[in-house]
């Protein structure tokens, strides 16, 4: 007996409902990155290996699906690696090619390959799937969508106000209210390291601080204290451990905190700029707020660090990301290009959404009416009106096989389908058709237009 099929850990099917929801989402996602200037692009699937690695970090490089060569992939093997079983050292000689980890990369690639086609500055979005090889687990998949807007060729801080509103356009428009967009900035980051005489521990001090939420302040001291940061620095951001108030106290409260270093306070006035435009133009539903243990992305960003996260009557991660990197581009040969950019995490979306029962029910309709099949007369009838309907953007389809009528009304229910169009020979000698709404039982007969208006 043949084993029952399926598929990788990590990955999904998804059922008619499943696509039509996420397409609902997909098409309030694209037609708000229109709406604020953004021109669609796609990449391949895969890249090559040495554009993407090194640039997420080791977790990141441990993370990405490497492709195999084609053909006798080892013919080209390092054999002394192979002999030791250096899988790590061996994969560059049997592999040169890897699927995408993000969007933001292989949009610099593209950027740098296409420069002297683009006008700048370029508003791109670009809604493809990407792969990890994370470890699966709710909300967390290892091939999952990311539909991203970056601008590249303007430094200018309007743009991070614009992808707040942005940001608020779209969750209100899905109907997801009280979601949080936080919000922080890497030069902020990098003066608290160097207040604090720790700036070769940045990373280590951020991860530390990021926890701040899951195991609470004497944890995070603990850890620091463990990366070798001084007990001394660590009492010089005391107040970063409970940092409350408005997100204009929290400027304050860092702006006296940093005010030895300039790269801090730039970070602070970036931060001043953006925060307090986005209050003066306003929120529709979401909320924005300074979350000073944001660190995503250290390897990339250089000014302002967005997250999103869901309302708090939700369990689960951020719903989207992004920030500003000063020279992506750099990693390819383009010197000099500021971009910034963000990302919203369908997938995590849809969970949010669909937990949260707003998907509106007309989302997943399907046909509007069944037309049942009597014969190949009838059908032939029958067809003729379909092809009118159709014609009118009605979704109506006939019953392929002149089945059990009964076995017909069964499908339609199965299918969710609201009307039955029943023709029979009094119906084709009237020119008429006969409308049942298979919720109520209730049967008009009716002619073409009637049809058509009772369908609309």
């Amino acid at each position: 007996m043949a084993s029952k099929p399926s598929i990788p850990k990590g990955t999904r099917d998804f059922s008619p409902s499943e696509v039509a929801k996420r397409q609902y989402i997909i098409q309030i996602i694209k037609s708000n990155f229109e709406k604020f200037g953004f021109q669609p692009i796609e990449t391949p699937s895969f890249e090559n290996s040495d554009t993407l690695m090194g640039k997420y970090g080791e977790e990141g490089d441990r993370l990405i699906f490497k492709i195999l060569n084609s053909g006798d992939y080892l013919a080209k093997a390092n054999v002394t690696h192979l002999e030791n079983k250096d899988s790590t050292k061996l994969t560059s000689s049997i592999s040169e090619k890897a699927l995408r980890y993000d969007l933001t990369v292989p949009f610099a690639r593209y950027v740098v390959q296409h420069q002297n086609e683009i006008e700048f500055p370029f508003k791109r979005y670009q809604i493809q799937p990407v792969w990890r090889a994370d470890r699966p687990q709710k909300g967390r998949f290892r091939e999952f969508f990311q539909c991203d807007a970056d601008v590249v060729g303007s430094k200018s801080l309007w743009q991070e106000v614009e992808l707040v509103q942005l940001y608020d356009t779209v969750f209100t428009t899905l109907g997801l209210e009280g979601v949080t967009i936080k919000i922080n900035n890497r030069k902020i980051l990098s003066g608290i390291a160097e207040v604090i005489g720790a700036s070769d521990k940045l990373i280590d001090f951020t991860v530390a601080l990021d926890k701040l939420d899951k195991i609470g302040e004497d944890g995070v001291k603990k850890e620091m204290i463990e990366k070798g940061i001084e007990e001394d620095a660590i009492r010089k951001v005391q107040p970063l451990f409970k940092f409350t108030g408005s997100i204009s106290e929290k400027i304050e409260k860092l702006s006296d905190l940093l005010s030895a270093s300039n790269e801090g306070m730039k970070g602070v006035e970036e931060l001043r700029f953006i925060c307090d435009n986005v209050a003066k133009l306003g929120l529709s539903s979401a909320i924005l707020d300074l979350d000073v243990t944001l660190a995503r992305g250290l390897n990339y960003y250089t000014g302002a660090i967005f997250e999103v996260a869901p309302p708090k009557s939700v369990a689960m991660g951020s719903i989207g990301g992004g920030g500003r990197y000063d020279d992506l581009t750099g990693i390819f040969g383009l010197k000099n290009m500021s971009g910034v950019g963000i990302s919203f995490g369908l997938d995590r979306i849809y969970l949010v959404i669909d937990e949260l029962n707003l998907f509106p029910e007309t989302v997943t309709a399907t046909s509007k009416a069944l037309f049942i099949n009597y014969g190949d007369n009838e059908a032939l009838y029958a067809m003729q009106a379909i092809q009118k309907l159709r014609a009118s953007e009605i979704k109506v389809e006939l019953y392929p096989d002149n089945a059990k009528v009964a076995k017909q009304f069964q499908h339609a229910d199965k299918r969710g389908i609201p009307y039955a169009v029943i023709i029979g020979a009094q119906e084709m000698e009237t020119n008429s058709y006969s409308l049942k709404n298979l919720s109520s039982g209730e049967q008009l007969l009716l002619d073409f237009e009637q049809l058509k208006l009772a369908l609309l």
